[in-house]
């Protein structure tokens, strides 16, 4: 079998630097103006848009940009202006949505690839040719699709390369399409401002519809945010469930392998506003699923277990499997749970001499405690025998965040290393 791409997050120079190290294929970032992005976005300045290029490029890597605003005519105005100075750094593929800037771009620079985005909701193989007929080298199919209509779409389209997402946030909307920033903060989800609206702190309380058309306490659900007392708002629930609240994490590691079956081009992992320990640990993870699938070997359900390290809102397979085997079953139940972990530490340089290790502290970790040491090189768990300040005067704690220890290691290389405390 064929190894498809891994594609990271980006988000900012740093995280673009854990995300190569890490095994990724390739990077997405985007210019805050016409991505879904405009947050926490590193990117805002075309000097770290060209080194975050130019360092993925000296590694052999891809970089792909987002551009898959769904824009007013404002951003339409400006937008070949804009991108001039950025397609003169090269990247590899625009991530775009809009039918109107797609054009713009296949007139302007008809030799860049254009992968189409997930914001485009492609969920069919008619979809998927139209794209490919105009010129579109990529489709990006929707998360709403399961494994079996992902592979229909394969066979029927084998010439034109596709793209899922493995991992991350979902929206509760299909992509983009959410109104609730919109309608509370008058930020719209599609113009990459969303404020997260659906995962907001509500209360549910029962109400019904009298037959003047009044809402009044009963049948019928209300739910009200807490930033807005006072304010309840209607919500009602068919057969198919109600739309307003928060949604799992999408975790897809265990439905790699299929994936690599079926021939998927590109597997991807959301989060370009997450930390840089989330990109090295997620990327670490399904570079190891990637690698297993293609060499034969069985999936490794402590995989899973590895991805309960991160902050998530609790995992779901998102529409992949609609209903789960007794094999998936095992998986959720059968892997380790024995071990759940903190981030306590990032590794900025190593002293031969001296074999001791400079840290930064991110959380607080203490002599005697079981710290998982992580790197591109691969992971293993020791006990933290030591520890000293700066100065060289023993510690028994590092308090917390501010702090910079030093702590025994063996010989090694240790660039872009990770340290995580073992909690049980």
């Amino acid at each position: 079998m064929q190894a498809p791409e891994l594609l990271a997050p980006a988000g900012n120079l740093n995280n673009l630097r854990y995300a190569i190290a890490y095994g990724a294929d390739a990077v997405y970032a985007g210019m805050p103006r016409y991505s879904l992005r405009v947050r926490n976005n590193d990117f805002n300045r075309i000097e770290n848009l060209a080194a975050g290029i130019a360092a993925v490029h000296a590694d052999g890597k891809a970089f792909f940009l987002a551009s898959n605003v769904l824009p007013h005519n404002s951003k339409v105005r400006t937008f070949l202006a804009d991108m001039e100075p950025v397609m003169a750094l090269g990247p590899d593929a625009l991530i775009m949505a809009d039918p109107g800037l797609i054009m713009l771009v296949r007139e302007r620079w008809p030799d860049t690839p254009v992968h189409l985005s997930v914001q485009a909701n492609t969920m069919n193989y008619a979809s998927v040719r139209f794209w490919q007929r105009l010129g579109i080298r990529r489709i990006i199919l929707s998360r709403e699709l399961s494994l079996d209509q992902v592979e229909e779409i394969r066979q029927a389209c084998p010439d034109v390369e596709l793209e899922v997402f493995v991992h991350g946030a979902l929206c509760i909307a299909y992509s983009g399409r959410c109104l609730l920033s919109g309608y509370f903060n008058h930020r719209d989800a599609n113009q990459g401002t969303c404020t997260n609206s659906c995962r907001w702190d509500y209360r549910v309380s029962d109400a019904s519809v009298d037959i003047s058309g009044d809402i009044r306490p009963a049948r019928i659900g209300l739910i009200e945010e807490t930033g807005r007392p006072g304010e309840p708002m209607p919500i009602e629930e068919d057969e198919h469930g109600t739309y307003i609240l928060n949604s799992r994490d999408l975790r897809a590691v265990q439905h790699v392998e299929r994936l690599v079956r079926m021939g998927v081009d590109s597997l991807k992992i959301e989060g370009r506003t997450k930390s840089h320990y989330y990109v090295a640990r997620t990327t670490q993870v399904y570079r190891r699923a990637i690698d297993d699938a293609v060499a034969g070997r069985p999936f490794d359900p402590d995989l899973l277990g590895s991805l309960d390290n991160l902050a998530s809102r609790g995992y779901t397979d998102g529409f992949f499997q609609r209903h789960h085997d007794h094999e998936y079953q095992n998986y959720i139940d059968g892997h380790s749970n024995s071990v759940t972990q903190r981030f306590v530490g990032e590794l900025l340089g190593y002293d031969p001499h001296s074999g001791l290790a400079e840290v930064e502290v991110k959380n607080k970790f203490r002599v005697g405690d079981r710290l998982e040491l992580i790197s591109p090189r691969g992971n293993r768990s020791f006990h933290l025998q030591s520890m000293q300040d700066q100065n060289g005067a023993p510690m028994q704690e590092a308090p917390g965040a501010g702090y910079r220890v030093r702590i025994p290691l063996e010989a090694g290389v240790y660039a872009l290393g990770l340290l995580a405390r073992n909690l049980a």
